[in-house]
């Protein structure tokens, strides 16, 4: 019997990378259920080829316009719309599992109702775990879901832990995460240089193919920042025991340090199918679609330290970690506001940094101890956050 998995953003990067798994296994895998926010022309093809039973877009104007469409084309699925139906479409019982790759804080919400509905779920979107790590990881625990890590780096310390690894780091003789970056696109571009940096030139990583908020989180290293937060929760491992390495190959994926003086790692071409497929069709291995890596060709593997002065988005993620309750949902809500602003020609590269120093320090701290406190801090840190990127754009901050 085929296994049916949801696709939340389906029609971004990931969303499009697990449809080619997918598609390449089709003995084993069904499509259920489809999702996009705007892109309904991109998503109306991708239900002419996979034919899931469910669409799901944002608005009730697209949902109707992109039913007629397929009707026309005598496609059989019933298109929904809302929040609502991205919960529906997360947690229905024909769901095997659940691909979460919908970007930002609007994805937590049908990412819960997966873990929830206790299902497999492959996570690709970030702000499930840090905007509410604790709460997430409880439901997990509490109904038997089971969380397998996308992002690439995630993924490579999932396969290097020990087998039936067991929260925390200890039981398992672990002694270090060691969480690769490849350093984006100004790893050696002069700091002087960077408040004259452009949207497309902050877009342009030098390995990988990412949406553009993606992309200049990259640039900032926030990416990374929100990947040590992800990976506390992932692997129960306190701040101290999380080190970023610049690697700017990507080819070593991340690393695991155990006591006994190993390190293991996991290698191969930057392509996200690897983990994807892995995460798919976890404990066994199948076909990505991805060339074998060619050590030959690569040659060297360089690391670096981080430099936080060049990427202070990566300190602030650190002292939101370390503080924090809401701390690192209010980093995630400013670092959107102000990635946003960016990419409008609103606000400077280097202030995207400024932006989010300010809302951690104006926005008081408190206990994440329900959705409704952490959505809330949310909520506050984007109002904060668009204040200051109105000052700056009047010129009343330096």
């Amino acid at each position: 019997m085929k296994k049916l998995i949801t696709v939340l953003g389906a029609t971004g990067s990931i969303g499009v990378s697990t449809l080619d798994v997918v598609a390449r296994h089709p003995d084993r895998y069904g499509v259920f259920a489809l999702t996009a926010h705007r892109q309904v022309d991109k998503l109306y093809e991708q239900c002419l080829a996979h034919r899931p039973a469910y669409a799901v877009v944002e608005r009730a104007e697209d949902a109707v316009a992109l039913q007629r469409r397929l009707d026309a084309a005598e496609c059989r699925c019933d298109v929904l719309y809302g929040p609502a139906a991205l919960c529906d479409v997360a947690s229905a019982p024909d769901v095997a599992s659940v691909m979460a790759a919908i970007v930002g804080a609007a994805g937590l919400p049908p990412t819960l109702a997966a873990a929830r509905a206790g299902k497999r779920v492959l996570l690709a979107n970030k702000e499930a775990l840090v905007m509410s790590g604790a709460l997430f990881m409880a439901e997990v625990d509490t109904h038997g879901a089971t969380l397998l890590p996308i992002d690439s780096e995630h993924n490579a310390i999932f396969q290097a832990m020990p087998s039936g690894h067991a929260r925390p780091l200890e039981t398992g003789g672990v002694t270090q995460i060691l969480l690769t970056a490849s350093g984006g696109p100004f790893r050696s571009t002069p700091i002087s240089d960077l408040p004259a940096v452009t949207p497309d030139m902050a877009c342009a990583h030098p390995n990988w193919v990412m949406g553009r908020k993606i992309s200049v989180d990259s640039a900032t290293m926030m990416n990374k920042g929100l990947e040590v937060i992800e990976a506390r929760w992932l692997f129960a491992a306190p701040a101290e025991r999380i080190q970023v390495v610049i690697h700017p190959q990507s080819v070593i994926h991340s690393l695991v340090a155990y006591s006994d003086g190993s390190v293991l790692a996991q290698l191969g071409n930057p392509d996200m199918r690897t983990p994807i497929a892995h995460a798919l069709a976890y404990p066994e291995r199948i076909d990505s679609g991805v060339k074998p890596l060619d050590l030959f060709e690569v040659a060297r593997l360089d690391f670096e330290r981080p430099d936080f002065a060049r990427f202070p988005c990566l300190a602030l993620a650190y002292r939101a970690l370390r503080a924090g309750g809401v701390a690192p949902a209010v980093l995630n809500a400013a670092n959107e506001v102000a990635v946003a602003a960016f990419l409008d020609g609103h606000l400077r590269f280097d202030r995207i940094a400024a932006v989010i120093a300010d809302v951690l320090d104006a926005v008081p701290d408190a206990a994440a101890d329900s959705l409704e406190v952490v959505f809330a801090a949310d909520r506050e840190a984007r109002e904060v956050a668009a204040s200051r990127v109105r000052a700056y754009l009047a010129g009343a901050r330096p």
